[in-house]
């Protein structure tokens, strides 16, 4: 597969650089974005090794791993971060995840990068299943999977131990044909 390039009507996926790090740190270091995802605020250092890790993903081969730098395409501005990653164990199947800079919340950003996320696997990967699992307080992100057809499937019990305290995960998931259904019209 070709290097990640794909657009929607405002955002752009695209793959990682090493100038992106402070874009992502942005994300992974602050304590608001990352309130309901799985890890506690990350370090600058932590994030320049999580970029420069994911840019040698992509040379992989085969890869396993589509970390992608989040941008608007007008400006060409990193806003969020994306994720999908296979697992030899699922064959077909990734997980998939999604962080978005908190000064952009609230405009709707999230749900174009879940569908261009959504649409990076099944159209480009190939893949038959995408799932992800949230916070059950993260109503936000369920309100998201939920708009791209994603159906909440059940709950991971004490999944993440976060702060010293285990947490449940909600799961939701997307197949291929329930994909392929919400965008044959489109």
């Amino acid at each position: 597969m070709s290097p990640v390039d794909r657009s929607g009507p405002r955002l752009r996926l695209r793959e990682l650089t090493v100038g992106d790090v402070d874009a992502v740190y942005a994300i992974y270091g602050s304590p608001e974005a990352t309130a309901h995802l799985s890890f506690e605020p990350r370090s600058h250092d932590d994030v320049g090794r999580i970029v420069s890790r994911s840019i040698t993903s992509a040379t992989a081969s085969p890869r396993s791993e589509y970390a992608v730098a989040v941008e608007k395409r007008e400006s060409g501005e990193v806003i969020g971060f994306g994720r999908l990653a296979t697992d030899p164990h699922q064959p077909g199947a990734a997980t998939f995840g999604f962080a978005l800079r908190p000064d952009t919340w609230g405009a709707g950003y999230g749900q174009e990068m879940v569908d261009l996320l959504l649409g990076l696997g099944f159209e480009e990967i190939g893949l038959h299943r995408v799932w992800g699992a949230r916070s059950p307080l993260n109503e936000a992100s369920a309100r998201t999977m939920s708009t791209a057809g994603m159906t909440e499937e059940g709950i991971i019990r004490e999944h993440i131990q976060k702060n010293g305290v285990w947490r449940d995960s909600v799961v939701h998931a997307i197949l291929d044909r329930e994909w392929r259904a919400l965008h044959q019209s489109a």
